[in-house]
């Protein structure tokens, strides 16, 4: 079995930034930075200290392994666009089936960072979980070995059960960073700032490391105070956007008891 040693990133966000540093950091070469536009490929690319191009005509065909990190609607059009016989490939995303890939390649899989990923941010690639899955069991080896590099947590989940774990990635991050969002807003409109809630929000994450969210769910919700809850809803007499998702998760919360 020939490990995997050279790479081409197809996409160049911030799935594929923080990728490409973390596979560098293994001792693997990064050939190749392609992506639509050009300043974005040669962006990473220089981050990189490696080759880029903006052209699929032009992509590097000599790599053990591509990897896919782009919009989910562009991984398909990709896909199709993509000829690299017995070459491996794979995406990263949690929403999309392995399938996707196999008119693009005989042997192809998914490699699924659970994380949030901004190019500002750096991440330590080595906490992060790596969701693999491959269509055969030769390339399931090397995916978990590259995984295993670069990740303390390497686990091997096939697309049904990644979808739903991506579903319940939305719920614990997107939607939770949306009611920052929100308090944000409440707040700077009010003259007040976000940075008093930062010890709150800090707290919050920590205890769901130590016990069950059912466990450390607290506020009026939970505890059935009607009379807090009335109160709030005439605060935001002036948000009725804001009032309906008050209410909607206010009844989630009491809703969901187990």
């Amino acid at each position: 079995m020939n490990e995997i040693q050279n790479i081409v990133l197809i996409g160049a966000g911030n799935v594929a930034t923080h990728f490409g540093i973390a596979i560098q950091k293994t001792g693997r070469q990064i050939l190749q930075v392609y992506s639509r536009t050009e300043s974005s490929a040669k962006q990473l690319a220089e981050k990189l200290n490696t080759d880029y191009t903006h052209d699929l005509e032009k992509i590097n065909r000599e790599a053990d392994l591509y990897i896919i990190s782009v919009s989910d609607s562009a991984t398909g059009v990709m896909a199709v666009k993509l000829r690299l016989n017995d070459r491996m490939i794979v995406h990263t995303s949690g929403s999309i089936s392995m399938e996707i890939l196999r008119k693009c390649s005989g042997s192809f899989g998914v490699l699924y960072p659970l994380q949030t990923f901004s190019k500002s941010r750096e991440v330590d690639f080595s906490t992060v979980p790596i969701c693999i899955e491959a269509n055969t069991n030769e390339n399931l080896k090397k995916l978990k070995e590259l995984g295993e590099d670069i990740s303390r947590k390497v686990v091997e989940i096939d697309s049904e059960h990644r979808k739903i774990l991506h579903l319940a990635a939305v719920f614990a991050c997107n939607f939770s960073n949306f009611m920052y969002r929100i308090a944000d807003k409440l707040l700077s409109e009010n003259n007040s700032e976000f940075e008093l809630l930062r010890p709150l929000i800090l707290e919050t994450a920590m205890k769901v490391q130590e016990m069950s969210p059912k466990d450390a769910q607290t506020g009026p919700a939970i505890r059935n105070d009607e009379r807090i809850i009335i109160d709030h809803f005439k605060m935001l007499k002036n948000y009725p956007e804001l009032k309906s998702i008050y209410r909607i998760l206010s009844e989630g919360i009491k809703g969901i008891r187990e």
